[in-house]
């Protein structure tokens, strides 16, 4: 516990590290305006950190500590052995941040804090850690109440925020992996490929792979799309309602929730227009 900040900062820099690398090395798209994307996207991630700290004084790691010495929780009333334990704790709770994911999806006004994700007119690292500081709140509760209903112990917390933490910049990273690694890793986990068609803006596409970690929930639960209809080339990445390159800086990403249109997106919200360009063909 002393340490974990540490060990998870660690982490961070380093899976972040590499996959940029590898973005630069094996780009999977073009990328343009990065110094401006970038700018906006690691500034959001530095004010979280700062939020974070300031609304909670404990750490998803001491809740479950908290948890683990009252007894609170599920898994504290059965005798399953340290490893099983640990490791339906880290599946129930990616099974949890699955639900929680489409949720936001659901809820116009949720979906209101979750389209900043979204509005991101590139797809790369920094995507990955692109959220508004109410939804990283709000997502911090969440986490929060499953760790202490679960009981879920100290290590499989801080396994589980390394695993979340660098999977998500994993699965947004713009990186060209071979196709049959790819079609192999989506077997177990979200890759790349699979995840960006999360952020098509086709409402259809943006409805769909909903997971971070494992990707079994969006086969068993069928949110699952396999590819985007106009290929990764050729899709568009984005909302169409922010287009607006000036309007994608911090100051705007923090009162987009508050003065940007919601859209179509919203699940079981009202069609909008055919999002795809009808001259653009989808790739073979």
């Amino acid at each position: 516990m002393e340490h974990e900040p540490l060990i998870r900062l660690g982490f961070f820099f380093g899976i972040f590290a590499t996959v940029a690398f590898f973005e630069t090395r094996y780009p999977r798209r073009p990328t343009r305006h990065k110094t401006q994307r970038w700018i906006a996207n690691l500034g959001l991630i530095t004010l979280n950190t700062l939020v974070l700290r300031l609304v909670f004084p404990a750490s998803a790691a001491g809740i479950a500590l908290v948890a683990e010495e009252g007894q609170w929780g599920l898994l504290h009333h059965y005798h399953l052995g340290p490893d099983l334990t640990l490791l339906l704790s880290v599946i129930a709770l990616d099974l949890i941040i699955y639900l929680q994911h489409i949720l936001f999806h659901a809820a116009p006004l949720l979906w209101r804090l979750h389209m900043i994700h979204h509005a991101d007119l590139e797809f790369d690292v920094t995507t990955g850690v692109r959220f508004h500081p109410i939804e990283i709140i709000l997502s911090m509760v969440i986490k929060f109440a499953a760790i202490a209903a679960l009981g879920a112990p100290v290590m499989a917390v801080i396994v589980f925020e390394i695993v979340l933490n660098g999977c998500s910049m994993f699965n947004h990273g713009n990186v060209q992996l071979p196709g049959k690694v790819d079609r192999l890793l989506r077997w177990f986990i979200i890759t790349p490929d699979m995840h960006r068609v999360h952020h098509s803006n086709v409402k259809q596409e943006t409805n769909s792979n909903y997971g971070f970690n494992l990707s079994c929930w969006d086969r068993l639960f069928g949110t699952y799309r396999p590819q985007p209809r106009l290929g990764h080339e050729g899709m568009e990445i984005g909302l169409t309602q922010f287009r607006d390159r000036s309007r994608l800086t911090l100051p705007w990403l923090l009162i987009l929730p508050f003065i940007g249109k919601v859209g179509g997106y919203p699940i079981n919200r009202s069609e909008e227009p055919d999002q795809i360009n009808p001259h653009k063909k989808p790739e073979k």
